[in-house]
């Protein structure tokens, strides 16, 4: 392991390292419990969104040239409708909520504290923004008795919690992806995590 190097990029900044972010989101979502089978046609779709808006904020972890970690955010007003659906639903103004995106890390790079500078760094970003009073995330549901379910698998959920998340039921969308060993892509249920910030 070389000495980590560190970036932060904005808006359409992002756009510079998609090539690095879709091939470390292919990676790092392979694992369960997202199973996906990504490629990088379908990671630079989904990746334009955050290019698209000016207060955008990506950090990413480099070991060299490699990026090996990297956490994004933007404003909920920014993302797509599928993501602010349940926040209208749920009669949140969503000009006041900042969405977290990926918060990902090749496995050898875990344990050494990036994981909280990752919410450090999307919080102290978000803070930034006066009319900001929430912030959130989701993350897929899968059954405990789903079979690919390694044995020793523990979910992120207590660290989540010490971070002062709490899981919202009344937050739920579905996203669709291609999962390992499936031919066809089939809708995931994402239950949000939010904390107030103000």
């Amino acid at each position: 392991m070389n000495q980590l190097t560190f970036i932060k990029k904005t808006g359409q900044e992002i756009a510079s390292v998609f090539d690095d972010l879709a091939q470390l989101r292919i990676e790092v979502f392979k694992a369960f419990p997202y199973l996906y089978e990504g490629s990088v046609a379908y990671e630079k779709d989904y990746l334009k969104v955050y290019a698209a808006s000016k207060n955008a904020f990506l950090f990413a972890v480099y070991d060299d040239k490699k990026m090996v970690g990297a956490t994004t955010c933007i404003p909920l007003i920014d993302e797509t409708d599928e993501v602010k659906k349940p926040f209208l639903k749920a009669n949140i103004d969503i000009n006041t909520v900042f969405y977290f995106g990926e918060s990902i890390l090749l496995s050898k790079y875990r344990g050494l504290g990036l994981g909280h500078r990752f919410f450090d760094e999307r919080e102290n970003y978000a803070h930034g923004f006066k009319q900001c009073k929430m912030t959130c995330f989701c993350s897929v549901v899968r059954p405990e008795n789903h079979p690919m379910r390694p044995e020793n698998y523990q979910p992120l959920d207590e660290f989540w919690i010490k971070r002062g998340y709490q899981k919202n039921a009344q937050l739920k969308s579905q996203f669709e992806w291609l999962d390992i060993g499936e031919s066809i892509a089939t809708e995931k249920d994402m239950i949000y995590w939010t904390k107030n910030i103000r």
